[in-house]
């Protein structure tokens, strides 16, 4: 990445990554009929920012090197999780509570494959990232839904509710924390009634905090490893990706802190063969250091001025609400104040703003008035997307 001349990163500057297999870009069109000739990419939770230069130069060296062996003695990579995790989260962890995984998609399935069997009900607060959806359907267990209210324009967690929903065959919570698609940092009230919930009904909690850097200013996450009473049955999932967008490396951590469950997990790991990445390792450990939260603390900065813009313009359409941005780069948009059906709100924003968002239905039930947008994107184009969506609906206003 570019840096201005005073050494900070340059977020505004516009890469152009049509062409080079990106996902977000080179899928837009097959997905959603928007041409990246002139359409803006907002669905892929990936950022159009290259990653702070301490991961540029980690990748050089390995290229430089060239060679490209297995991986060995990864007691670097291990201390840099222990001291990310100690230094901006207040979390201490031991060595041997960390497992890496193939990124937190991965991380889940693999904690399905070691605590559930298939037919046992699994529980996600909806909406929520449609991924979870996917594994656990295709892993063979069963979804149960507990919808979320709103409370003040932004989701809440209702344990008081979930009661009602539950089949008998629960075994597993999977908690996203900070919530994707809503943006919620959850309060410490919230995840204590979580962990009283999992432990009135003998359940794990697998809890994926892969956004946990990315909180807004005047935000505050606390790591579920922090509440009291929820050691035994707590898998923590966190990774690098997210925060220093590096999603490619496909690098995760799975954190144990339960002796029993970590043997469990360890012995599903050996079981399958898995093994690190060399470039995530490298890429992991050069990314958890003073220089990689220097350039977090830039990214968050940038970001919550891209929120408050993408809020207001957005404010400004009759009818279009986003929930309150806490954390995540994702602004998660209701359109139900339009009076449109789903297909025609749809059709404007992909047709007439040229604009390709995710679906709210495949986040789960409570989806179907939304759309997410991804706004880890330079200003330019955040401001760019606004004048798309007020033309789009312009007859509203």
């Amino acid at each position: 990445m570019s840096l201005d001349t005073h050494g900070t990163p340059d977020f505004d500057e516009i890469i152009d990554r049509r062409g080079t297999h990106s996902s977000k870009w080179d899928l837009m069109e097959p997905v959603y009929g928007v041409s990246p000739e002139d359409g803006l990419a907002m669905w892929v939770a990936d950022m159009d920012f290259r990653p702070p230069a301490c991961v540029g130069r980690a990748v050089r060296d390995m290229a430089d090197h060239g060679i490209y062996g297995y991986f060995g003695d990864d007691s670097g990579y291990r201390a840099a999780i222990q001291w990310w995790m100690a230094e901006r989260h207040g979390w201490q962890i031991e060595t041997d509570w960390i497992f890496s995984v193939h990124g937190l998609v991965n991380g889940t399935a693999m904690c399905l494959d070691a605590f559930t069997r298939p037919g046992d009900g699994v529980i996600l607060m909806t909406p929520v990232y449609h991924a979870f959806h996917k594994v656990i359907r295709a892993a063979g267990r069963e979804i149960v839904e507990c919808p979320m209210p709103q409370i003040d324009g932004r989701y809440v967690l209702d344990t008081s509710d979930w009661d009602r929903h539950l089949t008998g065959t629960e075994r597993m919570i999977v908690l996203c924390s900070p919530h994707n698609p809503g943006g919620r940092v959850w309060s410490r009230e919230e995840l204590e009634d979580v962990a009283a919930f999992a432990r009135k009904h003998d359940l794990i909690v697998v809890s994926d905090e892969i956004h946990h850097d990315l909180v807004m200013p005047g935000n505050t996450h606390t790591p579920m490893s922090l509440i009291d009473g929820i050691r035994d049955r707590l898998v923590m999932l966190t990774a690098p990706t997210k925060t220093f967008n590096i999603a490619g490396s496909h690098v995760g951590n799975v954190i144990v802190p339960d002796t029993t469950l970590r043997e469990r997990f360890g012995a599903r790991m050996a079981a399958l063969g898995m093994s690190p990445n060399s470039f995530g390792v490298h890429m992991a450990t050069a990314a958890y250091s003073p220089e990689g939260a220097a350039w977090v603390d830039a990214l968050t900065e940038y970001l919550d001025h891209n929120r408050r813009v993408f809020d207001a313009g957005i404010a400004e359409i009759p009818g279009l609400r986003s929930m309150p941005l806490e954390a995540t780069y994702l602004s998660w948009v209701d359109f139900s104040g339009t009076g449109m059906d789903r297909a025609e709100f749809t059709a404007r924003v992909a047709e007439r703003a040229r604009i390709a968002a995710n679906q709210g239905p495949s986040f789960g039930t409570g989806g179907e008035s939304f759309l997410r947008f991804n706004i880890g994107t330079p200003r330019a184009r955040i401001e760019e997307a606004v004048r798309r969506l007020k033309d789009a609906f312009s007859d509203l206003q």
